[in-house]
């Protein structure tokens, strides 16, 4: 006899299987799903516009006191590019194998969170529980390219201002098990483009001061640093990828055809900033680089994130207090 699954593993099938996928996300589908959701929490929905196709979708589930400063659980309904043919299963099909392990695009980054989320409201009001402060489950678009259009306008808004937000949780990684994973930093995420400028001509001729002589210096500089970092996390078993900084070279644009040498070239890289590293000074030894490759050459940056310190885990600070408190009780 075959099993019956739990209802809360088929809303996350049906979550992962609307293909919200960059680029040019349609969060139509992502939004009457919710609408659906809201519906069976009997939970008030709304939708905030800031931005045209952009919509941030917030379930409120009032508390005991309302006037009360609120909690705000956030993720976010956009999932990254798929390379279709290299994946055992099919990216938005959420198929699930004979050992309950469901495959899609967005199921741990970050659709998981999001139904963790509902389903523990679900639950709560099921056993008759009701929270003392007004909790708010925000589903927002465009996080996987920064958040521009996204988050990052919604907070200045009026509409963010009164939900009188007091305290609110993100984004956290899938834990495999039982054990729930705790995260006390969080690298800081540079998206950066560096820009060569060269001289320009047939591919026939041996010019001077081409675009591709100063990728080629920029791209050996980061993946120098790539390897030192590498080396760092393989020779210390004490040490996690959030330990070091990650370089991945992501794209390189330029050129029209095979026998002309282009004017410029630009080069993109996904650098992820360990908690202990200087932002000044990583901003300037690129900015060195820049100088080594030549003359025009320029860096801009897609997502720069400020340096933010590690939270500290003592007694100076009271969220982590209550926060220890509640799990020793448990």
């Amino acid at each position: 006899m075959a099993t019956v699954e739990d209802s809360a593993v088929t809303n996350f099938r049906e979550y992962l299987r609307i293909p919200s996928v960059h680029p040019n996300v349609n969060y139509d589908g992502c939004i009457e799903f919710l609408k659906k959701q809201a519906k069976s929490l009997d939970l008030p929905l709304k939708i905030y516009t800031v931005v045209d196709r952009k919509p941030i979708v917030v379930l409120t589930w009032q508390g005991l006191k309302p006037e009360e400063k609120a909690v705000l659980l956030n993720s976010h309904m956009d999932v990254v590019p798929v390379f279709p043919e290299k994946w055992s299963h099919k990216p938005f099909a959420a198929e699930k194998d004979d050992n309950g392990n469901i495959y899609a695009r967005g199921s741990q980054d970050m659709k998981c969170v999001g139904i963790q989320y509902l389903e523990a409201i679900r639950r709560l009001k099921s056993n008759g529980i009701r929270l003392k402060r007004t909790l708010h489950i925000s589903f927002v678009p465009d996080e996987e390219i920064g958040g521009v259009d996204g988050m990052e306008k919604f907070v200045h808004t009026k509409d963010f201002e009164n939900l009188r937000i007091g305290f609110s949780l993100d984004e956290g990684m899938a834990s495999p098990n039982d054990e729930f994973l705790l995260y006390n930093g969080e690298r800081s995420i540079w998206h950066i483009f560096v820009t060569c400028p060269g001289t320009p001509g047939h591919g026939s001729l041996m010019l001077p001061d081409t675009a591709g002589e100063k990728v080629e210096i920029i791209m050996n500089k980061f993946m120098d640093l790539r390897r030192r970092e590498k080396a760092k996390l393989e020779s210390n078993k004490n040490l996690t990828v959030g330990d070091v900084t990650t370089v991945n070279l992501t794209q390189i644009k330029g050129g029209v055809q095979p026998n002309v040498v282009p004017p410029e070239l630009t080069v993109g890289f996904d650098v992820r900033l360990a908690t202990d590293v200087d932002h000044e000074k990583f901003e300037a030894m690129i900015k060195g680089w820049c100088k080594e490759a030549g003359p025009g050459t320029t860096i801009s940056y897609e997502q720069k994130n400020n340096f933010v310190p590690n939270t500290p885990l003592d007694d100076s600070n009271p969220w982590w207090l209550a926060f220890k408190k509640a799990c020793d009780k448990l």
